[in-house]
């Protein structure tokens, strides 16, 4: 079976795109839910490129069940977990008390998922490069 390490991360680049395009747009729930899917893909295609399998949503899980030979620096998984956050809520109404999802995240948040992904998604490139 080819290794799908590449078609994983080049989607997770896309991803990431889609989130930088959605926060320009206003649509900052999107953008958080975008970067979220671009961390995920990210880590996964770096599990598959290992040459190990991945499920799951929780990203920073899936940092912490990479080999041990990856050392993952523990503000990435913090990182993680702010973006495990927007997995759900940022698009069912009934994650948040009252109000749609899109009335719960504005810039701050978009920015900072963004960003955060982003660092997931350097980190993952640079271990892919590394062999």
């Amino acid at each position: 079976m080819p290794n799908r390490a590449q078609d994983w991360f080049r989607q997770a680049v896309r991803d990431l795109e889609q989130a930088e395009d959605a926060r320009q747009a206003g649509r900052h729930e999107w953008a958080c839910f975008a970067a979220q899917q671009a961390a995920e893909k990210a880590v996964k295609a770096l599990h598959l490129h290992l040459g190990q399998e991945a499920w799951g949503h929780v990203v920073a899980r899936l940092l912490r069940e990479l080999p041990e030979r990856v050392p993952v620096p523990a503000e990435l998984i913090e990182q993680a977990q702010v973006l495990d956050n927007f997995y759900i809520p940022t698009r069912y109404p009934n994650s948040h008390p009252e109000g749609a999802p899109f009335e719960h995240y504005g810039p701050i948040q978009s920015e900072g998922a963004i960003r955060y992904a982003r660092a997931i998604l350097d980190f993952v490139r640079l271990q892919m490069a590394q062999g």
